[in-house]
């Protein structure tokens, strides 16, 4: 008799069971070939039956060996992920994954250490937006807009706003003459496409981002602009015209960073923006990682490394305090790119957001570009589920405190504010980044929502979300030649275009009901909450 132990992994255990039968399959080998986890295998199975060939009932046993699909169950790191592409090729619909919710997650974590998970949290998904809804409504009193004819100003800005009385402006002659320099400043669309590097999403994926960014600006006149994420950029597109469209990050692990100070003297344009990374909010603490698995020949290029594990750091290791911050971003500014580029920073939405705005809003030297706040409900890459679950913000209220800090000081709109981190959760980014910009943010940025536009299969309950391990089946965050080639680049950066575009139409729809044809900032009397608590928290109307 077999010896049984309790920490046996079995089919059983497992938290997604693979339901096969054996009748309707041909053995075409279909689903083996697709499935990028390896979580299937091939194997003989015996089978005894009971038969009688005769009229009258003459039982005779026989043993049959017949091939069949067989789920893995000897390595934890192949196991089935959901993601449902054995299902896509099977000609004969033999073949599936099921949830199981008997599974034994604890036992196969002690087993093969922390749970991760890429993509978004379980627990966190009761949004405050959701909670909040547009109830200004111009009409007699205010006319509203006419969303299709109206010309709208869709415009945000990215660099240091000055007071007009900061302006070096003097009145000589009957005309208006400069009498000194001003920070840098460019007005942009209030969509970021943000921080996903070359590396932590396959080449193909980060191009369709790209080529979707430069049609938008050069085709269809949006001025997006799109993070490169740390780890540097292709230097060919650093060398082109088309480096007007993206945003430098340099991060806590300094990847990249030596190639493009390398690249600045054959640079034909500036940036549009250089975005130094403190922290982010998906999982403060943790930091990023690049597994080796995903350091393919050309990241190992871009980044200046070894084929080996890369951790980016959840502090920044060169900055200690506010006032540091900000020396940074002068030196960065006066060394790189001569004060011709904004420069902003990113840090995770917490407890102490508020004050490192107000200290940011002292910067003497006028020059902090911009403040990122990014709250828990983001992420795009692979964490901890104990990271992603439990450590961060959300960004709302950390997004109307400092803006209201700023007001009470008669200083908002001076430091733009964006705000990310959950925006198109629920499907309609749009309407996600209307009502953040009523409550004080002049921008939005989002990532995961661009994964999901190009075929990302990962959802909230469970299913797929093996970022970590390059083994994305449909080739956006993996770095394996096989599964990357599955991902149609045309077609990645045309779903990217058409959802910018209904971003665009819906956007407008929600500026027109209430009369304003530019971005209403802080224009939080446009809105109105249907929770009490949400209402008292972000001092908004209460409706029922």
């Amino acid at each position: 008799m077999q010896t049984v132990k309790a920490f046996d992994i079995t089919r059983g255990d497992l938290k997604w069971v693979i339901e096969y039968d054996a009748s309707r399959c041909t053995m075409c080998g279909n689903c083996i070939a697709q499935c990028s986890q390896h979580a299937i295998e091939a194997a003989m199975s015996r089978q005894d039956m009971t038969v009688s060939e005769t009229p009258q009932p003459m039982p005779k046993k026989r043993h049959l060996t017949r091939p069949v699909i067989r789920q893995r169950t000897d390595d934890l790191n192949h196991l089935c992920v959901g993601c449902g592409f054995c299902c896509k090729v099977c000609p004969n619909g033999a073949i599936r994954p099921v949830r199981n919710p008997d599974h034994r997650i604890p036992v196969i974590a002690r087993e093969n250490g922390p749970i991760k998970r890429g993509g978004r949290t379980n627990l966190n998904t009761q949004r405050t937006l959701d909670a909040i809804v547009v109830g200004r409504i111009s009409q007699m009193t205010d006319p509203s807009l006419d969303s299709e004819r109206h010309t709208f100003d869709m415009r945000a800005p990215l660099g240091r706003v000055l007071l007009s009385k900061e302006l070096p402006l003097e009145v000589r002659d009957g005309k208006l003459v400069k009498t000194g320099k001003t920070p840098p400043v460019n007005w942009i669309y209030p969509l970021i496409f943000s921080d996903m590097s070359i590396g932590a999403i396959s080449t193909r994926a980060w191009e369709a981002v790209a080529i979707a960014t430069a049609y938008l600006n050069e085709e269809c006149g949006l001025p997006v602009r799109m993070s490169s994420g740390e780890g540097g950029m292709p230097v060919r597109l650093m060398e082109s015209d088309y480096l007007k469209y993206f945003i430098l990050q340099i991060a806590s692990g300094h990847f990249g960073w030596d190639r493009i100070i390398k690249t600045l003297p054959r640079m034909t344009t500036d940036p549009a923006g250089v975005l130094i990374k403190i922290g982010q909010g998906a999982k403060p603490g943790d930091g990023g990682l690049l597994p080796a698995a995903k350091v393919a020949p050309h990241i190992q290029s871009i980044r200046g490394v070894p084929k080996s594990t890369l951790h980016s750091p959840p502090n920044h290791q060169g900055l200690y305090s506010i006032e540091e911050s900000v020396q940074k971003m002068h030196l960065s500014l006066n060394a790189a790119f001569g004060f011709r580029v904004p420069v902003a920073i990113k840090c995770a939405a917490s407890a102490t957001s508020v004050s490192v705005y107000n200290n940011l809003l002292r910067d003497p030297y006028k020059i902090c570009g911009g403040f990122f706040i990014d709250g828990i409900q983001g992420g795009t890459g692979a964490a901890n589920e104990i990271s992603l679950d439990h450590t961060g913000h959300p960004v709302v209220s950390k997004l109307r405190e400092c803006y209201l800090a700023a007001a009470g000081q008669g200083l908002q709109g001076q430091i733009p504010l964006w705000a990310g981190g959950g925006i198109g959760m629920t499907g309609n980014a749009a309407a996600d980044a209307f009502k953040m910009i009523c409550l004080g943010a002049n921008g939005v940025f989002c990532a995961k929502l661009l994964t999901q536009i190009i075929g990302c299969v990962g959802n909230d309950n469970g299913r797929c979300n093996n970022c970590a391990s390059g083994r994305c089946p449909n080739g956006i965050c993996s770095q394996d030649p096989r599964l990357v080639a599955r991902l149609d680049v045309d077609k990645a950066a045309q779903a990217i275009v058409d959802y910018v575009l209904a971003f665009d139409s819906e956007l407008r729809k929600l500026m027109a009901p209430v009369g304003n044809s530019s971005l209403p900032v802080g224009r939080s009397d446009a809105l109105v909450a249907t929770n009490r608590d949400i209402a008292d928290k972000l001092n908004i109307a209460y409706a029922c």
